[in-house]
């Protein structure tokens, strides 16, 4: 009997096991084909007791089923349901088109499963074995759905286009050769990527993939030992946000964008060994809230030159390798004090952000604490952005502390001369952002100055003059932009020129300090 005569009349071919033919009966039939002993030990698809030929079939004759099967039985959907089987051989559909439904379940795969260039409507693979899944250039219409697989030498779906979600929660990826566990560069995901509870063993590679709602890796635990990157995705674009906070534990497990409720027991996210999101576009947010990064010296949590509304950097604080923002743009910057590094392990030259909104204490001296970190050595940048920013929530006398704390900075870097002129500068009129203080400076200068020129020798400059008045003549030096009639109708004599001269110049100083307070108190109003 040929397999073209068994195809038009849905006749079993004669070289079918009886574990096949209740298989190809249960195609035509659209019904769930359970070879699953009882035993719950012994279906475990990931333990290790055998599967005998009573639960096993040949990878050749799934294929022909899904390729080219024989017709639905009258009234019926013809669709693969498997749960519990054994697939010996290469399961082969590479280049092919299916259409009929697949959903496997609790199945164990010999060989690796080859799906590069292939079509499906939806593909489902649930808790099942698989020893590699090779699917580069996979389409999909619908989902793809790999929760609680194990892969035991990777997954790779590069450029694959998936139609709706795809699903990988809690499944467990191991390396491939490469040294990776999935990779999906170039990929993309019509709505959401669900990555929850996934354990990585190796690089989770996503460069240049495209996800178009959300990519959550909630509660999942990346590792890779071998090489610098657990998570290697730059020029990521998310349409929403990316997600990598607790998830929820319990029955059902709290997964799928759940957010766990207060007191629930949570995983994790966490990650043993570098992140790179270069260059990443995000839509809403990039969320680590409770995240927990292990590093090495030379690993980085890399963000440089993203772009996202919000980034709520709420982890814990990397005990070591670096946290690099540089170039990155945010609008909400969402932190916690404990969450940043500490000096040499920051850097933020060129990052922008709009608004702060710290969660807990953030107080301005460990905001310039966070700020230091970031400058090994001195750069201005970060000091005037967070001034302005400040500045622009109304918070005018922060960031003038700011600014001070900028230029105190900027000191130490300055020859002996100017670093004693610059405490000087500080001393007395802390470089012009305490315009109080030069206000107490003058008056304490015309106070006394006003009782030594009480005492000083002083004669008329011309015939017609006002009263001599010792503290209206201190006040006329002092204020070099008001003539009370006295600097220009008396002159003092002898040694007492000299003191008259150091009034005037610090009167210049001083009262262009205040003038410059109170301008930049009236711009604030």
């Amino acid at each position: 009997m040929t397999e073209g005569a068994d195809l038009r009349t849905g006749d079993l071919p004669d070289e079918l096991t009886a574990a096949e033919a209740g298989m190809w009966q249960a195609f035509r039939n659209g019904s769930v084909y359970d070879l699953r002993s009882g035993d719950s030990a012994a279906d475990d698809p990931h333990g290790g007791h055998p599967w005998g030929p009573e639960r096993s079939v040949r990878a050749r004759i799934v294929a022909w089923l899904l390729l080219d099967g024989p017709p639905a039985l009258q009234g019926r959907v013809a669709s693969l349901k498997l749960t519990g089987v054994r697939i010996t051989g290469v399961l082969d559909l590479a280049g092919g088109t299916v259409v009929p439904y697949v959903e496997l379940k609790g199945c164990r795969f010999e060989k690796e499963v080859l799906l590069p260039e292939s079509r499906f409507t939806t593909l489902r693979l649930e808790d099942c074995s698989v020893p590699r899944l090779e699917a580069a250039r996979l389409h999909t219409e619908g989902d793809l759905h790999l929760p609680r697989c194990h892969f035991h030498n990777g997954v790779r779906l590069t450029d694959a286009h998936i139609g709706t979600d795809l699903l990988l929660n809690q499944a467990v990826v191991y390396r491939d050769r490469r040294g990776r566990s999935l990779t999906g560069d170039g990929m993309t995901v019509g709505q959401d990527l669900q990555a929850e509870m996934l354990e990585s063993h190796g690089e989770l590679s996503l460069r240049s993939a495209t996800v178009g709602v959300s990519l959550s890796l909630r509660g999942s635990r990346l590792s890779n030992p071998y090489t610098r990157l657990a998570l290697n995705a730059p020029q990521l674009t998310v349409n929403r946000t990316l997600y990598m906070t607790p998830a929820g534990l319990g029955n059902p497990l709290m997964t799928s964008g759940t957010t766990p409720a207060r007191g629930t027991l949570v995983q994790r996210f966490e990650c043993q060994g570098g992140i790179r999101l270069d260059d990443g576009r995000f839509g809403d947010a990039i969320d680590f809230d409770r995240a927990r990064f292990t590093f090495d010296d030379d690993h980085e949590l890399s963000l440089l030159r993203v772009q996202t509304p919000e980034l709520r950097f709420l982890g814990e604080r990397p005990e070591r390798g670096k946290v690099v923002l540089s170039g990155a743009r945010i609008v909400n910057l969402v932190d916690r004090a404990s969450s940043w590094p500490g000096p040499g392990s920051l850097h933020m030259g060129g990052f922008t952000y709009e608004n702060l909104v710290p969660q807990g204490a953030f107080p301005l001296a460990r905001r310039l604490e966070w700020v230091a970190a970031a400058t090994a050595e001195y750069a201005p940048e970060p000091y005037e952005r967070l001034a302005a920013v400040l500045r622009d929530s109304g918070e005018d006398e922060d960031a003038r502390e700011v600014l001070l704390a900028k230029q105190r900075r900027r000191r130490e870097t300055l020859p002996l001369a100017a670093k004693l002129w610059g405490y000087a500068q500080d001393w007395t009129v802390a470089y012009g952002y305490r315009p109080g203080r030069a206000a107490l400076w003058m008056a304490v200068l015309w106070a006394t100055t006003s009782v030594a020129f009480a005492h000083a020798d002083h004669r008329p400059v011309n015939g017609g003059h006002p009263a001599w008045n010792a503290s209206l003549y201190a006040l006329d030096l002092l204020l070099p932009v008001i003539d009370l009639g006295q600097a220009g109708n008396w002159q003092l004599r002898g040694g007492w020129q000299w003191p008259a001269a150091v009034v005037v110049l610090l009167g210049w100083i001083l009262a262009t300090t205040v003038a410059a307070g109170a301008t930049r108190l009236l711009r604030r109003g």
